[in-house]
């Protein structure tokens, strides 16, 4: 038995006007709270701190001196943190394609199911999810120029975290070792994603092997490529305790990273002011350069096969 219209139109006016709708925001909000709360306790609340602490001059232990912009004017005059930022541009030029490239190969490798897949899936991971520091440990025995594992395989004496020349080189081998399992996980979801139809088609058209790599995977895989640049060169950037492992920025401040710059200002030069306007300075290149990768891939992410 269906209802009157009157009592129809007073219901729609009741859950749907403007009190229900106040209400439904406030309940919304309500639900939001503990998440906006920890958005602002542990994100925006410690950038305030930091902002606050670069217009300041402090050693960790007596009183905090407000100096402005003087903080932002030593570091930005100052040829140290320049040279950190140039090496942390070569730093990243190292890691990121080779890591790419190795962890696309290793995927696509994975996907087929060929015997043993599951044992190298996990093989992969491992490193990844391992503690970046403890990790940075085992390197360093591994590459000790007199008793290292590495040595004694060769069977010869290589300085390779003292040399100036194999100490950045090193380092970047060692992060692309960490994280190209992470970078081959994606990979693999994206692979996977792929109808295998759209395959089927091409090689039935006479596609080769690698003309299905390239006029279909590759643009199927701009989604993953995306995600995968962006969270792979905010990583980079971000390279501290591998450093600080191997060789806390040396020889010579070939392997002083911009992250590590950051904590030696701090907790060793005893400057906070200016390690909160490095870390500020940092977060800025990471957000543009995010911004500029973001922009990039979103005209040419898609789904559609070229």
């Amino acid at each position: 038995m269906s209802r009157h219209p009157l009592f129809a139109q007073a219901a729609h006016r009741r859950f749907n006007g403007p009190v229900s709708r106040s209400r439904q925001t406030a309940v919304a909000y309500g639900l939001l709270a503990p998440s906006l709360f920890g958005v602002a306790a542990f994100l925006l609340l410690p950038i305030l701190v930091v902002v606050w602490l670069s217009l300041c001059r402090w050693d960790l232990l007596g009183p905090i001196e407000f100096v402005g912009l003087d903080n932002w004017h030593s570091v930005l005059t100052d040829g140290t943190f320049g040279h950190s930022l140039l090496v942390t541009l070569l730093f990243v030029a190292l890691v990121i394609p080779v890591q790419t490239a190795l962890g696309l190969a290793a995927a696509t490798l994975l996907v087929r199911g060929l015997p043993g897949t599951v044992l190298f899936r996990t093989i992969y991971v491992i490193p990844w999810i391992c503690a970046p520091l403890a990790i940075g440990v085992l390197w360093h025995w591994m590459l000790a120029p007199t008793d290292g594992a590495v040595n004694a395989l060769l069977g010869q004496r290589v300085e390779w975290l003292t040399d100036p020349s194999l100490a950045l080189p090193v380092v970047a081998a060692v992060s692309v070792w960490t994280n190209v399992g992470y970078v081959a996980l994606f990979f693999m979801a994206g692979l996977l994603a792929i109808p295998g139809d759209v395959h089927n088609a091409a090689r039935v058209d006479g596609a080769t092997a690698w003309q299905r790599f390239r006029r279909i995977t590759l643009p199927m895989l701009r989604p993953t490529f995306f995600f995968v640049l962006v969270t792979g060169v905010v990583s980079a950037v971000q390279t501290f305790d591998t450093v600080y492992a191997l060789t806390s920025g040396g020889p010579q401040n070939r392997t002083d990273l911009a992250a590590h710059r950051v904590y030696a200002e701090a907790f060793e030069a005893a400057h906070v002011g200016r390690s909160a306007a490095m870390s500020l300075i940092l977060f800025l290149i990471l957000v543009t350069i995010t911004v500029i990768q973001h922009r990039y891939f979103r005209a040419r992410v898609s789904y559609d096969l070229v």
